[in-house]
């Protein structure tokens, strides 16, 4: 059984931009990224973003218009019959040297505690290799997907070690979630709606 699946952001939902997204028009779903949510949330398990956002720190934009990014994402995924239940954002530059920039643990941790999960039994669904990192850290399952912009490390660490589970996108994680089993509860809403 799984407690929680946790996602990341730029590169498993969304296009990864190396100009960062700037804007809701800048947010670029993934091909079946909607439909995937969609499946997921017939898992009864919260489903909780994660994601860096050093844009803010850098003052690139600020809180509000990433606040206005990630209520359109909602939005679009309740209307394909999906939900994202909370999102957990760093807002830090990377020299801040936070504990909740990933591959730091923090936002793990603060979901975690919120929601009351043991996060051995949580899955978290990155691109990257500090995805992969801060779900290690929190002692999380990391499940990797080839379509952000490390693909092709992410294929040298799953060479490496054969406890990594990598694959395609976030459709074939929701395929193979479906198919462990996890008991459906519909479009259930878990834990703190807003965060």
């Amino acid at each position: 059984m799984i407690d929680a699946i946790f996602l990341d952001r730029d590169g498993t939902l969304n296009v990864e931009r190396a100009d960062y997204v700037k804007s809701i028009a800048e947010l670029v779903l993934l091909p079946g990224a909607l439909a995937a949510l969609k499946a997921l949330s017939a898992l009864a398990v919260p489903i909780i973003l994660v994601t860096n956002q050093s844009v803010i720190g850098r003052g690139i934009v600020d809180q509000a218009t990433v606040d206005a990014i990630h209520a359109h994402l909602r939005t679009q995924a309740r209307a394909s019959g999906g939900r994202i239940d909370a999102i957990y954002v760093c807002p830090h530059h990377p020299d801040a040297h936070c504990h909740c920039r990933k591959p730091q643990p923090g936002l793990l941790l603060a979901a975690a505690a919120d929601f009351q999960l043991d996060l051995t039994r949580c899955i978290f669904v990155g691109d990257s290799l500090t995805d992969y990192a801060a779900a290690q850290a929190a002692g999380c399952q990391p499940v990797l997907v080839r379509t952000g912009r490390q693909a092709q490390q992410l294929e040298q660490l799953a060479d490496r070690d054969p406890n990594v589970i990598l694959m395609n996108d976030l459709r074939a994680v929701a395929a193979w979630l479906g198919g462990l089993g996890q008991e459906s509860a519909g479009s259930q809403r878990f834990g703190p709606s807003e965060r």
